[in-house]
């Protein structure tokens, strides 16, 4: 096809309107995608790494992921998050069944337990019909039921936002809530035992294939950061330390009175004597340092002032070369800290693990300690005579019993203080911080 001159020049006039409508529409998706990035290229599954493939397991075909028939496996992001909200779209066919993976271990298996999985699943094929409400489409998986509805029928594209940010998931299904939830809500100890990634605060994102065909594109991430200040507790937690004094704790007494069991046969005036003169211990080898509390290695453990049954803790602790230390659950030793590197008897183990465990394991299931002379977190559960330990966010007890060690024939104390262990090296704690559980 011509055109004339004077049909070139009216294309010409048009131009200045087809740009500032092209920008109007560019500027509109900038403005909502704003502070997202792309985690999928469409063309490859660069970014992305496959773990326990089946079959064909993942590919890429017309700018999309797909999860293979008969194949699968966890399709797990290289880089970890922690706070965030997640984009993306996906296509099901009839029975589809997949799962998203939030704050996951970059390993295979079923991370609806070492992890967090929201299912993905067409829920109205009738080989479904008869699940638990919790297994549904958006579900946190076994854990938190999902509302079904939004999900479009198989063959259609749906697009999905989930907003995860500290102990809140939010999934949004073709613009309907179907979840809002906040974990800390979660206190059935059954459900904490078995469900341990719930207590991740970040980790990989991933898609769980089940030999199931699904498409994926539009996947894209905007982190949510927010500063944290020294000694702030996060939701649903209570500090223990408040970063200024020992308020809330006091000296525990010197052997043999620092068995429990020795206490509790102590008159009120014979406990009384002995809890004065361990706090004036306390006082003189304890002190709060640059928002710490920090131990000069001469005097004896600290410990809360009151008694916990059931809890998650958070305790941020350091060491110097060749440190040793613990934490003590109910008052009944307890969780080592140590150097792994110091060239003594614990070199082949770090931190973390149930020391004084006889018929259970006493050892962790990794070494995640980091450089001696940096910070380190424990996140720990403890329900009934059950633990959970996270290390530097990384899972090294696993429901493990804790053993009384004062009297290994009971079972171990229905409650008792957290202590801080004395080694007589110096140590320092910081961002103590607990979430009582029924």
């Amino acid at each position: 096809m011509k055109y004339s001159f004077k049909q070139s020049l009216g294309l010409f006039a048009l131009l200045p309107l087809f740009y500032s409508l092209s920008c109007a529409v560019l500027e509109d998706a900038s403005t909502k995608e704003a502070g997202f990035t792309t985690l999928f290229d469409g063309k490859s599954l660069a970014g992305w790494v496959l773990l326990n493939p089946q079959g064909t397991g993942y590919g890429v075909t017309n700018g999309v992921i797909y999860c293979a028939k008969g194949g699968g496996g966890n399709l797990m992001s290289e880089q970890k998050y922690s706070d965030f909200v997640l984009r993306f779209e996906f296509k099901l066919e009839a029975g589809s069944n997949n799962g998203l993976a939030i704050r996951s271990p970059l390993e295979g298996g079923s991370l609806a337990y070492s992890g967090t999985e929201l299912q993905i699943l067409d829920n109205d094929d009738p080989k479904y019909s008869k699940l638990r409400p919790a297994q549904y489409h958006g579900s946190v998986y076994d854990v938190v039921p999902a509302a079904r509805v939004g999900l479009k029928k198989v063959g259609k594209w749906n697009i999905q936002e989930v907003t995860v940010n500290g102990r809140n998931i939010k999934v949004v299904l073709n613009g309907k809530t179907i979840i809002d939830t906040d974990l800390n809500l979660i206190t059935d100890p059954n459900i904490l035992l078995k469900h341990p990634g719930l207590l991740r605060d970040s980790g990989h994102i991933g898609f769980l294939g089940h030999n199931d065909y699904v498409e994926f594109r539009n996947i894209r991430l905007k982190e949510i950061r927010s500063a944290a200040l020294l000694n702030d507790s996060p939701a649903g937690f209570k500090p223990l330390f408040n970063g200024r004094d020992l308020s809330g704790w006091k000296g525990l007494p010197a052997a043999p009175n620092d068995n429990p069991t020795n206490r509790a046969k102590l008159t009120a005036e014979q406990l009384a004597i002995a809890q004065a003169k361990a706090d004036v211990r306390m006082n003189a080898h304890w002190s709060v340092k640059n928002n710490a509390l920090e131990f000069d290695g001469k005097g004896d453990s600290l410990v809360t002032a009151r008694d916990y049954r059931n809890f998650e803790l958070l305790v941020d602790w350091k060491i110097l070369p060749k440190g040793d230390s613990g934490i003590y659950l109910r008052g009944t030793p307890q969780v080592q800290i140590w150097d792994p590197r110091s060239g003594d008897t614990n070199t082949v183990v770090g931190s973390g693990g149930l020391y004084n465990n006889k018929i259970h394991s006493s050892k962790p299931l990794k070494a995640a300690d980091h450089i001696v002379g940096d910070w380190n977190r424990f996140r720990i559960l403890m329900v009934g005579d059950r633990v959970h330990i996270f290390l530097n966010g990384e899972l090294v007890v696993n429901n493990t019993p804790l053993e009384n060690y004062w009297d290994r024939s009971k079972p171990v104390f229905a409650s008792g203080g957290i202590e801080l262990q004395n080694h007589g090296n110096t140590l320092w704690f910081r961002n103590v911080h607990i979430r009582e559980l029924p």
